[in-house]
């Protein structure tokens, strides 16, 4: 019988805790296939999908691929673990003068014969049966993989696929992502979520300072990210008058400086609201004036309640661009529209900005009057 066997990877770690992330991971794996038909059944350290239609096999694979928590994957063939039933399955492989290794896993230690052993066995099969075929412990043209388990099953499969692994989605709680059009936010859900945290996600534009197109953009990259983190709200607020009385009250400098702050103390209250745990932002250190360290510790400043998780600090930008490439974000992310830290955007925005100067700056505002008007008017898009 085809199968899909899944194998998860930190999982093992987690101790006496491990059924509740294997729950979280299942009920995962079941939502990512919801529409399909199969049967889903567990043995310790493996869960197998059987009973699919073979012609949406490769559907299901992609799906699961991007489940976080799945470490890796292979289209197998399910047979009772038994010599014979195994010798059958090994006789149907097409080996032609190819080299090969064969390898065996044998978690069900009541096997009447050792890995090495069978290995040993199976490989005469195949060097039988496949004219030209020779044995490679080093370097093989093919390998081919028994995994003997504890339900007395054994599966023969020839590829390993590599799946997302990490913590499976929605173990860590959850939080909101600063989304901006940008290639580094998109990727730092990404990466948030495979540490088990589900987001929501929040896009300040300043219509009509940017365009509709903008802020289509970032719903397109919402869409592409649902595919790794499930559904989430996309909270969308107009920054445009608070763009506009920081630009006509502030010193240019600190513009950037004042309009961040201003971003996180809605987002909070954003969290608060909504039981979101964390603020999640797309920040690479050192790679705009608004990422600096000071810049960073200014901004972190006005934060009483939410921490600031930020996935993507250590990275360069072509490991990041990378990363966006793989998840299909990178080519939607630099759509030529706009996002609205540029708009005002000053010369020679202050790379080292103090606490003190920025609450000066913030002086000349009515800052919880703008806060208000934009929790006033704020959308929710459901990205489902």
């Amino acid at each position: 019988m085809k199968v899909l066997l899944l194998r998860f990877g930190e999982l093992y770690l987690k101790g006496n805790n491990r059924k509740i992330f294997e729950g979280i991971l299942v009920k995962n794996i079941e939502e990512a296939l919801n529409g399909e038909n199969f049967i889903f059944k567990k043995t310790f350290g493996r869960y197998v999908i059987s009973n699919y239609e073979e012609n949406n096999e490769n559907i299901l694979v992609d799906k699961l691929m991007k489940v976080f928590g799945l470490y890796s994957l292979s289209r197998a063939v399910e047979v009772n673990a038994d010599i014979d039933e195994i010798k059958n399955e090994i006789n149907k492989i097409n080996c032609l003068n190819k080299s090969f290794k064969i390898f065996v896993k044998r978690a069900d230690k009541s096997f009447p014969i050792c890995s090495m052993e069978l290995a040993k066995l199976l490989g005469e099969v195949v060097l039988k049966n496949n004219e030209g075929s020779i044995v490679d412990l080093y370097n093989p043209e093919k390998e081919i993989y028994i995994d003997i388990r504890l339900n007395k099953k054994a599966y023969v499969f020839s590829e390993i696929i590599k799946c997302q692994g990490g913590l499976p989605l929605g173990s860590s709680g959850q939080g909101l992502l600063l989304l901006s059009g940008g290639i580094d936010s998109p990727v730092s859900g990404y990466l948030i979520g495979k540490r088990g945290l589900k987001i929501d996600a929040l896009h300040f534009h300043s219509y009509p300072y940017t365009s509709i197109e903008a802020k289509e953009k970032v719903v397109e990259l919402a869409k592409k990210l649902r595919s790794y983190v499930g559904k989430f709200k996309l909270y969308v607020v107009s920054f445009t008058k608070v763009q506009e009385a920081i630009h006509m009250n502030c010193s240019s400098e600190y513009m950037i400086t004042i309009m961040r702050r201003i971003m996180m103390r809605i987002a909070e209250k954003i969290c608060l609201k909504n039981g979101l745990g964390a603020i999640i932002t797309g920040e690479s250190l050192g790679q705009v004036a608004s990422q600096t360290m000071q810049s960073i510790m200014v901004t972190n400043n006005v934060l009483d309640k939410i921490p600031i998780f930020r996935p993507c600090i250590a990275m360069d930008k072509e490991d990041i661009i990378k990363i966006a490439e793989s998840i299909n974000t990178f080519k939607t992310s630099i759509l030529p529209y706009e996002d609205c830290c540029t708009v005002f955007l000053p010369k020679n925005p202050v790379i080292r900005p103090t606490i003190e100067k920025a609450k000066k700056e913030e002086s000349f505002l009515n800052i919880e009057i703008l806060i208000q008007e934009c929790l006033d008017s704020m959308e929710v898009i459901n990205i489902d």
